[in-house]
């Protein structure tokens, strides 16, 4: 079905594999912003699923409503505070003649069209990490976009993971979560192919790990030959951390939550397609963190489509992506945590098994 399922040595690794599609990252001191850009467009949607969510511009993304056009979605550390730094992605889109074109008037003649860039975003809370007045700005937007639209592509975009952009202060349950991507690509029953890829903020009440083992819920990459072997010590330490691996005590649940994120496709799916792949994407989030969608998480995962179409796609091709984008998103997370280094007095999953905390 995808070659990164089958162990091919080649095949896409993240976001910036699907065409359209571009991923850049901010910080401030403590906290960030990752924000996935298409600068042509994108069909749009998304899907919450914890009960605690911090969100901006989702119902546009609703199949019934008529903009159907995306040009960015914000990621963002720093809680609603964050999402300030949305604003900034906009400004940063709209100085770069990216948005939708309204229509109307102009006070001069030869002034520029009326731009307004869509940007729906979501955020994390993680303001008890390192500083709590450490917030995205709109000025960590900005910058986030140029990241995007001038940093490096390919690799360098795609093998940048852990403490980066939103997930600089993540948690994931008992460890240090952060930023993690995966991709597959997926055979299509005309015998094409499409590009299937999933950007997560992975920092969820849940554990990430097996209470039993120590082991990750999730899939290890390859053969799995540069990934420490869970050891006793080690786990007895994520279990002193909290419950099960989770970011719940003895004394109730951290406040510090909520995974985010981003599945993308050139897949040429329609809006309502769109969101059955942000639902599936919270499948793959099931699988590597246990619980999810707690009453104190705000997970939330949008899709975007560069190549969507108002007819869509055919449903066994909607299925096959489906399945892709549950993999891919279950992959992330552990890409994230597998990157994540110890910060902010947070032990990473590698250094407790490691024993270098």
């Amino acid at each position: 079905m995808n070659e990164r399922a089958a162990g091919a040595a080649t095949g896409p690794a993240g976001l910036a594999d699907v065409p359209g599609v571009f991923l850049g990252h901010a910080e401030v001191d403590s906290s960030g912003v990752s924000v996935v850009v298409c600068p042509d467009g994108a069909v749009g949607a998304v899907d919450v699923r914890g009960g605690g969510p911090g969100t901006r511009e989702t119902d546009l993304l609703d199949p019934s409503n008529t903009v159907d056009t995306v040009h960015a979605v914000a990621l963002c550390g720093g809680s609603a505070f964050g999402l300030d730094a949305a604003g900034g992605v906009m400004a940063g889109l709209e100085a770069r003649g990216i948005g939708l074109q309204v229509p109307g008037p102009r006070p001069e003649p030869d002034a520029p069209s009326l731009i307004v860039p869509i940007v729906p975003a979501a955020v994390i809370f993680d303001l008890p990490v390192g500083d709590p007045s450490s917030r995205p700005t709109a000025d960590t937007g900005r910058r986030a976009v140029s990241d995007a639209l001038e940093g490096p592509r390919g690799a360098g975009s795609t093998s940048r993971a852990g403490n980066v952009g939103a997930g600089l202060a993540a948690t994931a349950g008992a460890v240090k979560g952060g930023f993690g991507q995966a991709g597959e690509t997926v055979h299509l029953t005309d015998g094409g192919t499409a590009t299937v890829a999933v950007g997560v903020v992975a920092n969820p009440v849940g554990s990430v790990v097996d209470p039993g083992t120590g082991r990750l819920w999730g899939p290890l990459p390859g053969d799995g030959a540069d990934v420490p072997a869970p050891t006793a010590d080690g786990l007895r330490t994520i279990l002193a951390r909290g419950i099960g691996g989770t970011k719940m005590t003895d004394s109730g649940p951290s406040p510090m939550n909520t995974a985010i994120g981003v599945a993308a496709t050139d897949a040429p799916v329609n809006k309502a397609q769109a969101r059955r792949l942000a639902m599936a994407a919270h499948d793959g989030l099931a699988r590597a963190v246990r619980p999810s969608h707690l009453p104190m998480d705000g997970d939330t995962f949008f899709a975007l489509a560069p190549s969507g179409t108002r007819a869509g796609t055919d449903t066994t091709d909607l299925a096959l992506l489906c399945a892709a984008v549950a993999s891919c998103t279950e992959r992330a997370v552990v890409n994230a945590v597998l990157a994540a280094e110890t910060a902010f007095d947070v032990p990473s999953w590698r250094d407790i098994m490691t024993g270098t905390t």
